[in-house]
């Protein structure tokens, strides 16, 4: 890692993923919008990221040599703000501003508001694309060595065909310097993604389309850590991580229903999550 932070232990890792879940819910509920699901069930992996896999430097975040974190899906950006918060890069003090004119942190991510945001992101499908830009950028300057492209996708945009063009892109020129993580929790806003427009067989359609794919259960820290240190060692051909994730993990009503995929809880919901998330769902007793 570019910064010299002390390396946290696994059972640290996934306690900081645990406060920064009770983070986005507090976030959601002073902005009485936003997705809940999605980064609730992407706390896990942007924990190990920005804090054991992700070569960067929150005091210098337009370094050079920082790997690039592309996040096309960037309706689930409230897990990334709360963690970059964690991680040194934006005070705390925006974090009850989420979605708030003129605040830094816009419903969907702004590249002009946050140094290290690679780049803006909303409709969905670009996001791979941008990528493989990024990747091949660095091929052509000699520099695909120096960093690593890492993009965060769901696998609703799997339904975009410009996700598709990306793919055959990266196989062709063998962009081995780029890893797609795709969230393979299967709901989007209007239902299960198999009953919208299955996505299935997912492993085999990339494997076809010429990339290495990994799976990854995307609650299980140390999992997650081996698996995204593999998949950056592949040298052959781009690398497609499917992450198995539950939407809406740690708080019980909303574990796994695409109803709360783009719902804010309210506050006697959010007080009922923050329970469930600082008791680890009743397993620890607390007095609060």
């Amino acid at each position: 890692m570019g910064n010299m932070r002390k390396e946290l232990s696994i059972k640290e890792l996934e306690k900081k993923a645990n406060e920064i879940r009770q983070d986005v819910i507090r976030m959601l509920v002073a902005a009485g919008s936003g997705h809940s699901a999605g980064p609730l069930g992407m706390a896990d992996i942007f924990t190990a990221l920005y804090f054991r896999v992700l070569k960067h430097d929150p005091q210098r975040p337009k370094w050079p040599e920082r790997d690039r974190l592309i996040l096309s899906n960037g309706h689930i950006v409230p897990v990334r703000y709360v963690t970059m918060m964690h991680a040194g890069y934006i005070d705390k003090k925006h974090l009850l501003t989420l979605r708030k004119i003129n605040s830094l942190l816009e419903g969907h991510p702004s590249m002009r508001k946050i140094p290290a945001l690679e780049t803006s992101s909303g409709p969905l499908g670009e996001g791979l694309s941008q990528a493989c830009g990024f990747a091949m950028a660095a091929k052509l300057n000699g520099k695909e060595h120096n960093y690593h492209i890492w993009c965060l996708l769901s696998d609703g945009e799997q339904q975009e065909g410009m996700t598709w063009e990306a793919a055959m892109f990266a196989a062709k020129y063998r962009l081995s310097n780029l890893t797609a993580i795709i969230d393979r929790n299967n709901i989007q806003i209007d239902g299960n993604t198999e009953d919208v427009m299955p996505l299935e067989p997912l492993r085999a359609k990339y494997e076809a389309f010429g990339w290495h794919v990994m799976e990854m259960n995307g609650h299980d820290m140390e999992e997650i850590i081996s698996t995204l240190q593999e998949a950056k060692a592949i040298t052959e051909k781009p690398v497609c991580v499917i992450a198995h994730t539950i939407p809406g993990k740690g708080v019980d009503f909303m574990e796994y229903k695409y109803e709360w995929h783009g719902v804010t809880p309210n506050r006697e919901q959010a007080e009922e999550a923050l329970r469930e998330l600082r008791t680890l769902k009743g397993q620890i007793e607390t007095g609060e």
